[in-house]
């Protein structure tokens, strides 16, 4: 059985904003709709839902190498949501690239520094706070050195919170102490995620479900396919990561620029320019071409505005960067297709 896509014609190459669920996700939860009773009843079936999800909190866990405490939430953008209005340590500092679901709290932070490879710069930053660091950027791929950073807030006293939407269920998570990660990034159920937290004690209760973390209904069939597609593992990374080198030296050998080249990226994650040629342009032009990348965050690409991420890494050509993100069942073939269409995209400038 195929993985599921709204254009089966199209050839697509936008993953880090969404991927098809996997197929065994799709089927664990037309399973977990079967049984549909409320997990906090307290009567048999209801009890009975409780073990499921439970079960799929441990499975989750256990896939993510995570010893610490698991809230489900309605994605990564709740779970930030959450971190950043109920943390008990006040917030001290933020880097300037992060998602823009981070940005919304953020206001009054000190904001970091990043070099011109997007890495954060930590000289004299207070980080004896809350301290917001993303681990993969969403638009560059770009890999922040958690375990430094992780270091330096630790001995300053501070509380470290990693965004992870683009690395769990692809990388090894990071030793932070709070992690938002949202399971449609790799191929669960959209609508769906979860804080991941070293101790419930760093946030404020509200009562309700979730041991008094998140109120409302919680959702067994979701917690079954994000447990699924976990456990369907990343082995198609090493795939991935030949497929965007052969990507790559092809946008180079016709003019093209990678951006953020020397730093660690995501294999799953590039960003690249096409001199002279406008994002905006590009889109229409793959678009009708049959090709579905995006040019940023899917958050913002359809504004078109200036990348937040790149203007921060002092990046002078942001208007002309598209992303291009893999997927589990990206091809060589696709990837070629998509070369020969930059191709003839860059030759007519």
């Amino acid at each position: 059985m195929a993985e599921s896509n709204n254009n089966d014609t199209a050839v697509y190459l936008d993953y880090a904003a969404t991927c098809p669920p996997l197929p065994e996700a799709v089927a664990a939860m037309c399973e977990g709709l079967a049984g549909w009773a409320n997990p906090s009843s307290p009567y048999a079936c209801g009890r009975a839902a409780k073990a499921e999800l439970e079960d799929a909190r441990a499975r989750i866990k256990s896939a993510l190498g995570w010893d610490g405490e698991l809230i489900f939430t309605s994605g990564a953008t709740e779970a930030i949501a959450i971190v950043l209005q109920r943390t008990k340590t006040p917030l001290t500092a933020v880097s300037p690239v992060e998602h823009a679901a981070v940005w919304r709290w953020c206001k009054e932070a000190n904001y970091l520094p990043v070099d011109a490879h997007g890495i954060v710069d930590l000289d004299g930053a207070d980080l004896s706070g809350l301290v917001a660091i993303q681990h993969v950027n969403n638009e560059t791929g770009v890999v922040q050195p958690v375990a430094r950073i992780a270091a330096a807030v630790r001995e300053a006293g501070g509380v470290l919170f990693c965004d992870c939407a683009q690395s769990a269920g692809k990388l090894a998570l990071p030793d932070a102490d709070m992690i938002a990660i949202s399971a449609h990034k790799f191929g669960g159920p959209v609508g769906f995620g979860a804080l991941l937290l070293k101790d419930y004690g760093l946030l404020h209760a509200v009562g309700g479900q979730e041991h008094g973390y998140r109120p409302g209904t919680e959702n067994l069939p979701a917690a079954r396919a994000m447990a699924v597609a976990l456990e369907a593992g990343n082995d198609w990374l090493r795939e991935a990561a030949k497929l965007r080198a052969r990507l790559e030296a092809a946008i180079e050998d016709t003019g093209g620029e990678i951006v953020a080249k020397a730093s660690k990226r995501s294999p799953a994650i590039g960003a690249y320019r096409m001199p002279g040629v406008s994002a905006a342009s590009q889109l229409i032009r793959f678009d009708s071409n049959g090709f579905a990348i995006s040019s940023g965050s899917a958050c913002s690409s359809g504004s078109l505005k200036p990348s937040h991420v790149l203007e921060a890494m002092g990046y002078e050509h942001s208007r002309e960067v598209i992303r291009v993100s893999i997927g589990r069942k990206t091809t060589e073939r696709e990837i070629d297709a998509f070369v020969e269409a930059w191709k003839a995209m860059a030759q007519t400038t």
